[in-house]
């Protein structure tokens, strides 16, 4: 990710007709299928998140203004079958399962995916006897670990999450082992090294309880900053490999490309995307489930800012993210207001979609259930590090995502590998309601497999083409290079157990393809 920049020589150059040509070529070299995109409903600027439904019913669903589908919940360590146990700070009731029970069903209603990451076991599993995380005065710095002794009570205790939840209406699609199992705090937080980690799932993760909630998936740990270590040391062991089903980390301080620029005097590692590497191999997918991006700014994001998470949620899809869930649905950073004026006239009404939520939106509402493919950006210019694309086809249509950070109107001259007989173009400029996801016609006079596109000044723009013959998208492999396990989904990026009709075939390799299933 690249923070945008202004210079007097870029300003300047706004008062010249100025355009480069940029081309890009999309392959039909299918990558990985996109499962979905998403927000937390945790405790902190959602609060008081219990009964307040309507930031879900603003985000979720295919009906919503931004599509998101993937729901993150904590698995609060307070709450044990009927008993709230009053931890280190007192938490009160609404802190425990039950908090984001009204959103969560909110969202399943919707088709959407809900999964649960602990903060930290119970604390009487725990080696200094609390939630908290022991990072503090009052836990004498002690580091709070899940007790060796203990490691056999964890995945019943997530089996208890997991009744409770259904027991309520819920069925939760999938539990994470910890969240950012690498960061001291002095909150509620528990700390595993990777080989912690490793012996907690190698040993005991056949405990949860598939057969009675036989679609729950497992999640690795959720680094800080992605972390590679703890999903390599999972997956490079055959018997805990078999047992998780998907690797996740955050990406505090870890841009998915790592030391590029402007970083690249930072020696920052491409943490994520070495992760990447061997989820794909064996076919595990690859979510980033926290992170939030200028949230420490005292005024609502800019149009700057905005292209910046733009560009992150690019950078995420180009290194093999199926799975991308931002923080907090409500935050005056985040999509939701949280009606505190002092952050802007726009978030003084609470429950407001913010723009955000829109530029969001240019992926949950389109990139979710596509199968990206592999292209190649050229620069005539040095303007690699201001341009940003990717491309995905889902069904009969064919996307191009396009991201510019230069104060040039720009063209994108684009050769697919299919023909195309129509599109549009989705297109987001500004932060004013009507600068964003403003759609207009692409004029395309006969089936073509090259054409050349407009792309503004400072704009995120999803162009939208339909293909000239679908069946062209629904490519005939061979599988005798792919043996090993296969998951299916629809062509929404949701799970299939009993796959039929036309779906998505995930492969052992980490590739992806339409196929149809019969009976």
């Amino acid at each position: 990710m690249r923070k945008i920049i202004t210079s007097i020589f870029a300003l300047a150059a706004l008062t010249v007709a100025y355009a480069d040509t940029i081309t890009l070529t999309v392959s039909d070299k299918r990558c990985q299928t996109i499962t979905g995109f998403g927000a937390a409903s945790c405790f902190g600027a959602m609060e008081p998140y219990g009964n307040d439904t309507k930031p879900a019913k603003l985000l979720y669903g295919d009906e919503s203004e931004i599509g998101l589908n993937i729901m993150r919940m904590e698995i609060s360590p307070n709450w044990e079958g009927d008993v709230i146990v009053k931890e280190w700070n007192n938490w009160d009731s609404p802190y425990d399962w039950k908090g984001s029970l009204p959103s969560a069903k909110i969202v399943k209603q919707r088709g959407g995916i809900v999964f649960g990451t602990p903060w930290s076991p119970p604390g009487d599993l725990k080696t200094n006897g609390s939630a908290q995380g022991g990072n503090s005065d009052d836990q004498g710095n002690q580091k709070g670990k899940l007790r060796e002794d203990c490691y056999e009570e964890f995945f019943p205790w997530l089996n208890m999450f997991l009744e409770w939840m259904h027991d309520n209406g819920v069925d939760v699609d999938a539990v994470s082992i910890q969240n950012e199992p690498d960061w001291w705090v002095n909150y509620s937080g528990c700390l595993y090294t990777a080989q912690e980690q490793l012996n907690l799932v190698k040993n005991y993760a056949h405990m949860l309880d598939r057969e009675t909630y036989p679609g729950v998936r497992l999640i690795s740990a959720e680094p800080l900053g992605f972390d590679p270590q703890y999903s390599n040391k999972l997956l490079n062991d055959a018997v805990a490999r078999d047992q998780i089903d998907i690797i996740a980390g955050h990406i505090y301080g870890h841009p998915p490309f790592g030391d590029k620029p402007p970083h690249a005097s930072y020696n920052i590692p491409a943490n994520m995307q070495n992760a990447a590497k061997l989820a794909q191999k064996y076919g595990k997918e690859l979510w980033m489930t926290e992170h939030s991006v200028s949230e420490t700014l005292d005024h609502l994001p800019n149009w700057e800012d905005q292209l910046v998470f733009a560009q992150e949620l690019n950078e995420c899809m180009l290194v093999g993210c199926t799975g991308y869930i931002y923080w907090y649905m409500r935050a005056h950073w985040s999509f939701v207001s949280t009606g505190e004026s002092k952050y802007g006239a726009d978030n003084k009404t609470k429950n407001k979609l913010l723009p955000r939520a829109y530029v969001m939106s240019h992926f949950s509402k389109h990139v979710t259930g596509s199968t990206r493919l592999e292209s190649k950006c050229s620069y005539p210019f040095q303007t690699a590090a201001d341009i940003e694309t990717s491309a995905y086809i889902k069904g009969d249509s064919l996307i191009v995502m396009a991201i510019n950070t230069t104060g040039y109107d720009d063209e994108l001259q684009i050769t697919l590998p299919y023909k195309v007989k129509s599109g549009e173009v989705l297109r987001s400029i500004g932060n004013a309601k009507d600068e964003l996801c403003q759609k207009s016609p692409i004029t395309i006079d006969a089936p073509t497999q090259e054409l050349t596109v407009s792309m503004p000044e400072t704009s995120l723009n999803t162009y939208i083409f339909i293909l000239e013959n679908s069946q062209a998208a629904i490519k005939e492999l061979k599988q005798t290079d792919n043996a090993g396990p296969k998951t299916y989904y629809d062509l929404q990026g949701r799970r299939l157990e009993n796959p039929q009709g036309l779906c998505i075939e995930r492969r052992a390799d980490g590739t992806s393809r339409k196929v149809i299933i019969e009976d």
